[in-house]
């Protein structure tokens, strides 16, 4: 570019910068905050349905251990009892052998008689002693068989609440799956021209390089990239329950602002995320609170490497899409 060329670009740019509102220019940084802020109820919000699906999990194995327990100490409970039953039956032979023998003994040997009856009297008690083992051994298996059928209904409600988290995730995984599948046949073209196309964290990822949008230190989109962004609004039109996130990044060299211009990389990158938001918008249905801008400077790279390689990749706008979590938040609450 030469130099009176530059200078038209510097004045035209320091009459337009000129015209933005210090409160405007806030608007823009608590905007850009806010959805960092955003960002990080969404990771909490995942973090604390990964740790109850994992506590629900580890609730579930101890169930299920302690149900394995109970039915071994019923399986013992019964061999006992079986054992009293065999031998109540043996003694209670013995005991009317005995009280025979004894009604044929009454009018024989007094001392014959005395022994046999301290025997069935020694019968008896025994007998009683096995009765009294018995009933608390029944008793015992009762109230294991009350312990095992509340564990089973514990169980059961939480495997119905695993369940229905595992639906609506499903769900929800269908969801990304297909929203990635649309906009990657919408935007085929691009795919090797600088667009990535992704799904992590139940979310879709759209990475756009900055030679697909944007002149080096520019905010102005180029009529490739124009093309890119409508293509994928046509498709936010059809989903509207799709939240769009904008993020621009830029690579760790200082922005050199001339006489007017953006202070830093902080403002190119808002900059450049605010001017996708207004393509986006741009003749189409989209509702615009669905969108929101950020810039993240140079702060949040994909390559650490100090070479070129790394620097280009780094120049990047990211649009994120969030399926809506409504159903799984509910879900959640109510339990």
């Amino acid at each position: 570019m030469n130099k009176p060329l530059s200078l038209i670009v510097i004045l035209l740019s320091i009459s337009v910068l000129s015209c933005v509102p210090a409160s405007k220019y806030r608007e823009l940084q608590n905007a850009s905050r806010q959805n960092m802020m955003d960002r990080d109820d969404y990771k909490t919000e995942n973090l604390t349905l990964s740790m109850q699906n994992r506590e629900t999990a580890t609730r579930i194995a101890a169930l299920e251990a302690e149900m394995t327990r109970t039915k071994q100490d019923i399986a013992l409970a019964e061999i006992e009892r079986n054992k009293a039953r065999e031998e109540l039956n043996t003694i209670s032979d013995r005991y009317y052998a005995l009280q025979n023998a004894q009604e044929d003994l009454v009018r024989g040997n007094l001392t014959e008689t005395k022994k046999l009856l301290a025997e069935l009297q020694a019968a008896q008690d025994n007998l009683r002693q096995k009765e009294d083992i018995m009933r608390q051994l029944e008793h015992s298996m009762d109230l294991r068989k009350i312990s095992l059928d509340e564990l089973n209904l514990e169980l059961e409600k939480k495997n119905a609440r695993m369940a229905e988290l595992e639906k609506v995730l499903d769900t929800q995984k269908k969801i990304v799956e297909d929203l990635k599948m649309k906009v990657s046949e919408a935007l085929m073209g691009f795919e090797n021209k600088g667009l990535t196309v992704t799904n992590r964290d139940g979310k879709v990822y759209l990475s756009l390089d900055e030679k697909l949008l944007f002149k080096s230190a520019s905010w102005d989109i180029d009529a490739n990239g124009r093309n890119a962004l409508k293509k994928l609004a046509a498709v936010l039109e059809r989903n509207p329950g799709i939240q769009i996130t904008i993020e621009g990044h830029t690579d760790n060299v200082p922005y050199r602002p001339g006489s007017g211009n953006l202070s830093d990389n902080w403002d190119l990158s808002v900059k450049r995320a605010t001017t996708v938001v207004r393509t986006l918008l741009e003749g189409s249905k989209i509702n615009p609170s669905r969108l929101t801008a950020s810039g993240r400077g140079e702060f949040v790279p994909v390559e650490t490497g100090d070479t070129p390689e790394a620097r280009q990749k780094n120049r990047r706008t990211e649009i994120i899409l969030t399926p809506d979590l409504t159903e799984l938040y509910n879900l959640i609450n109510q339990h």
